[in-house]
């Protein structure tokens, strides 16, 4: 993998780049402060390459208490014995294939990451419009809507209402429910709701059912994998060793590309070729050890406790989304390894370019110093319109005419960076060289492995999330109590 370093920033073959000129240098995040890390960023990167060659994470055990491994570095390469392997990646596409032409509408359940990372990838490929599309516009993939990431009676009411009304003469809905338990309070319930529903619409409405869960058999299988079993409802796998919010490069996610017709082995080669990236030593060269150190020491010397993943690009909002799960979960932790109580973590906030620069960045760059700014750049767009000269007497909005849209997008942004800069505002850019399934599985595959590589430096358990375990245990006899 070539790499090339210029300034402050940092290349990689693909294009794919890591700008970090506002986030490094006099003022910020300095050489003296790297150098002070020394042995930290040493560990951290022989602590990763363990977690790579093993599945262990020092001091990481499951939610039962029991030693646990780490296996997310895994799903990058497609090989016999690993989690995903050819026959695993064949079987979706022969999935996604068999909905083709056949199957009208594909419902998706799920929350946290087997809604996010589902719906960043269907954001990406699909956009706003995909469900107004005709069947062969489409290319004879199927409607997609999502439910189960929020128990909302009224949206989950009106959901099912629109396939109803929108279904012709006899169509085909498959409900995708995706819990490695089954026993999701916010999935199962909405699913519960719609099967029940659509069922009873059996003179208008086919209903099929593909249950992705938790893949043990027997004795051992889980309420959703028994019940699957039963109902004979074809079953996809939600891995031991992967958390929800590395999910998306699994069956969990790829379930999802493969109803849209996403290109999942672009993805995974995109994910596989920033690993084999960051697996060398050389701190400068390492895009996810530099974007976890640079952010780690904004954080614990300067204060920037707060991390803005913003994007410039409407599609890109939901991988924003995606970002705020993996890092609040991930690091945010009330104790380190050695059980001192710590409060670790930044607080991730979503914005999007340039819609928040006409709301957000007013605080960004005129409150308190707490944040650090990512943005997110789409250097080439596949269409990207010229602004017309269609009211050539209006003298303003003559002098933006003949400039295309990206380029108006791309002035805004620097534009911001350069205005947060000025004041001692933390930011750094990650450039895509095309929004495609490639650069999209580098840029996840990063984030996901720099939140590894930073809870090594802050000496936190970055696979563990036992402060959402808290609501879970009231939230249960509290649920019985309304049946009694």
């Amino acid at each position: 993998m070539g790499r090339n370093i210029t300034g402050t920033s940092l290349k990689l073959q693909s294009g794919f780049v890591f700008d970090y000129t506002n986030l490094y240098g006099e003022g910020k995040v300095n050489q003296t402060d790297i150098d002070a890390l020394g042995e930290q960023l040493v560990k951290a990167h022989q602590a990763v390459q363990h977690m790579r060659a093993t599945g262990e994470v020092r001091g990481h055990f499951s939610k039962d208490g029991e030693p646990e491994k780490v296996l997310f570095t895994e799903l990058p390469y497609v090989e016999e014995g690993h989690l995903n392997s050819l026959g695993s990646i064949e079987r979706l596409k022969e999935f996604g294939q068999s909905l083709r032409y056949r199957v009208d509408t594909v419902v998706s359940f799920g929350i946290g990451g087997s809604y996010l990372g589902n719906k960043v990838l269907f954001d990406v490929q699909c956009g706003e419009f995909w469900n107004a599309k005709t069947p062969a516009e489409r290319d004879g993939y199927p409607k997609l809507y999502f439910s189960g990431n929020n128990i909302d009676p009224r949206r989950t009411s009106e959901l099912v209402e629109h396939l109803v009304r929108e279904a012709e003469s006899k169509c085909k809905i498959c409900l995708i429910v995706i819990s490695k338990s089954g026993s999701t309070l916010d999935t199962m319930s909405n699913f519960m709701v719609a099967y029940d529903a659509l069922k009873k619409q059996s003179d208008l409405i086919e209903v099929e059912v593909v249950a992705v869960t938790d893949p043990l058999e027997g004795e051992n299988a889980t309420l959703l994998k028994k019940l699957a079993g039963e109902m004979a409802w074809p079953t996809f796998g939600v891995p031991d060793g992967v958390g929800g919010r590395f999910s998306i490069f699994c069956e969990v996610g790829l379930v999802t590309a493969a109803c849209i017709g996403f290109d999942i082995d672009g993805f995974l080669a995109g994910a596989k070729a920033m690993d084999e990236a960051c697996q060398t030593d050389e701190f400068w060269r390492n895009p996810a050890l530099l974007n976890a150190a640079l952010k780690y020491l904004a954080a614990e010397k300067y204060g920037r406790d707060i991390e803005v993943f913003m994007p410039y690009g409407d599609n890109l909002k939901s991988v924003a989304e995606w970002y705020v799960q993996l890092l609040a979960e991930s690091l945010g932790k009330r104790t380190d390894r050695d059980g001192q109580e710590v409060f670790y973590g930044r607080t991730p906030v979503v914005a999007v370019g340039t819609t928040d620069m006409h709301a957000q960045t007013q605080q960004h760059q005129d409150g308190k110093r707490d944040k650090v700014v990512q943005f997110v750049k789409v250097a080439e767009w596949d269409s990207d319109p010229v602004i017309p000269n269609v009211f050539p007497v209006a003298a303003k909005l003559a002098e933006i005419a003949g400039i295309r849209l990206s380029q108006a997008l791309d002035i805004a942004r620097e534009a911001n960076a350069e205005a947060l800069a000025r004041d001692n505002r933390f930011n750094a850019t990650f450039v895509l060289p095309k929004l495609t399934a490639y650069q999209l599985g580098e840029l996840l595959y990063l984030l996901c492995l720099s939140v590894a590589y930073e809870g090594e430096l802050a000496n936190v358990d970055a696979f563990d999330q036992p402060g959402v375990e808290g609501y879970k245990r009231l939230m249960g006899p509290r649920l019985k109590g309304l049946k009694g």
